[in-house]
């Protein structure tokens, strides 16, 4: 039987508890989107873990908690906003790679014009009408979903983004958890 690393233990109670997060919490500007979603997954043993995300407009809180369940795989958050985009962010050691299937959407979001400044990446011009994908293309290569397949996924009007994530974590290989998780 393996060894329980009580380190790892205290990480992922610490992690879960920020399901417990006051409603108050969640709340940006005082305004609570219930169609804004946020989920972690990290990869470990075999298996995927997830977990709800409390704030999915704060990149830098979400950076954190990603941080916290460093595995070997790193942690992923899928976060969809208002129906509108969906943002991949993943840490893995010292390295954060962070994902925006639109640019545009900067324009209008304030949580995807501060993961374009996070990134070092200009703000789209105010005439760009095109849907642009941004950011590490390849942020899932070495988890089985290459670069243009994110592309494609991007180019997919038909889908919403909580449907594009939920595509995403179907071929990474939670897309059951995701769904049970977020009660698609």
């Amino acid at each position: 039987m393996p060894e329980f690393d009580e380190e790892l233990s205290e990480d992922i109670e610490e992690f879960d508890a920020l399901d417990d997060v006051p409603e108050a919490n969640l709340k940006v500007s005082g305004i609570t989107n219930e169609l804004d979603i946020a989920v972690a997954a990290w990869h470990e043993d075999g298996r995927w873990t997830l977990g709800i995300l409390p704030d999915p407009s704060d990149i830098a809180q979400i950076i954190t908690s990603l941080k916290s369940q460093q595995t070997n795989g790193g942690a992923i958050a899928l976060i969809s906003i208002d129906e509108e985009f969906f943002i991949l962010i993943r840490v893995l050691g010292s390295h954060i790679s962070l994902f925006l299937s639109d640019a545009t959407c900067a324009l209008d979001y304030p949580v995807a014009e501060e993961l374009l400044e996070i990134a070092d990446i200009p703000l789209p011009e105010d005439d760009d009408e095109e849907p642009n994908p941004i950011g590490h293309i390849d942020i899932l290569s070495d988890l089985g979903m290459n670069g243009m397949e994110l592309s494609a996924l991007c180019d997919d009007a038909e889908l919403f983004p909580d449907e594009q994530l939920e595509a995403i974590a179907n071929r990474l290989g939670f897309g059951d958890q995701f769904a049970e998780l977020l009660e698609l």
